[in-house]
């Protein structure tokens, strides 16, 4: 088997340009003369560099960086335990190996040498540590979720956040809410950031001040909720936009002698089959993982295996409202 094939540093020295030189006129970006960016080229192609090159260790790499760095099972989430079941399943299909990288190595030389053909990356936050250092070995990456900062030439599988975002709102509100706060506010990746602008969107076209109630995933008992709920003109609905949140807000509503549906209609984007079992059963949004698994890798094998994307920039997977008793009118419940 060859050897692996030389970074963006490697080119850098050979051509005497910066690797952010490279990285531009790989990638078809940034402000370069012609004549520099067709150097660069010919020199990358001189010493064998390009995705064209074909899979080497028929294997694929996987990591959750929302929060790199920092230790947590983010298998242990509904959302991100199908997702690499099915991404693992694809994976296979193709005849590749996955491989599923801990939370916790963020800033480690690993990935630097990681063993794979390519990554897929979910959940990419900005500044993501992770994938300065895939940019800079110019592996091929496909995204779950859009990046932060994305580049030209990248590939993202995601939702339509913000159209989901206001068919929920809209469900609560022909449901009778008038209040609704949004549980969100945690992480820096694209999916919070998009679903709490389209929250603040959907409010001020209705003349009414958004809500935004902090998550905390240690806060099982939601006392993130108390001095909303125990305010006046608390909220009538809550759309919890992380999978643990239905739990805390019907924690922290039971403590206050708050019924849902009754006083407070509740949404939760999960994919926990859990909340269908719930009394009353909670409504919940699906982002569909299995099916963005199955894209992305697909996207990921074509651009590892050809060298070039069908096309680049968002592929969308359709999100799902699951209608259940908690976002219902009391009357139909």
């Amino acid at each position: 088997m060859p050897g692996p094939g030389p970074t963006l540093a490697d080119i850098a020295r050979a051509a005497e340009v910066s690797t952010a030189t490279v990285s531009h006129a790989l990638n078809g970006t940034g402000r370069l003369s012609d004549g520099t960016r067709r150097r660069v080229r010919e020199v990358a192609a001189g010493l064998g560099y390009g995705s064209r090159r074909g899979p080497r260790t028929r294997t694929l790499g996987l990591a959750v960086t929302t929060y790199a760095g920092s230790a947590w099972d983010f298998a242990g989430i509904a959302y991100f335990s199908r997702l690499l079941t099915s991404a693992t399943s694809a994976a296979h299909a193709h005849g590749y190996a996955l491989t599923t990288v801990p939370a916790d190595r963020g800033g480690e030389p690993l990935w630097h040498t990681l063993a794979v053909d390519g990554m897929l990356l979910s959940d990419s936050p900005a500044g993501d540590p992770v994938l300065r250092a895939l940019r800079a070995r110019g592996l091929p990456l496909v995204f779950d979720g859009r990046p932060s900062d994305p580049w030209p030439s990248d590939i993202w599988v995601d939702n339509d956040h913000a159209s989901t975002t206001r068919e929920v709102l809209d469900h609560l509100a022909a449901s009778g809410a008038r209040r609704v706060a949004l549980h969100s506010g945690y992480g820096r990746e694209f999916y919070t950031g998009a679903v709490t602008s389209a929250y603040e969107q959907w409010c001020a076209e209705r003349g009414t001040d958004p809500l935004v109630i902090r998550f905390d995933p240690d806060d099982r008992a939601g006392h993130a909720f108390d001095a909303a709920f125990g305010a006046p003109g608390r909220p009538d609905a809550v759309y919890c936009v992380y999978d643990p949140g239905g739990r805390q807000a019907l924690a922290a509503a039971a403590r206050h002698g708050i019924r849902t549906p009754h006083d407070l209609l509740l949404v939760c984007a999960s994919e926990d089959a859990g909340y269908a079992e719930n009394e009353p059963a909670v409504t919940t949004v699906t982002l569909n993982p299995e099916r963005i698994a199955v894209r992305a890798v697909s996207a990921l094998v074509e651009l590892i295996e050809s060298g070039e994307a069908e096309s680049t920039g968002q592929l969308t997977v359709a999100a799902g409202l699951r209608v259940r008793a908690s976002s219902l009118p009391p009357d139909m419940y």
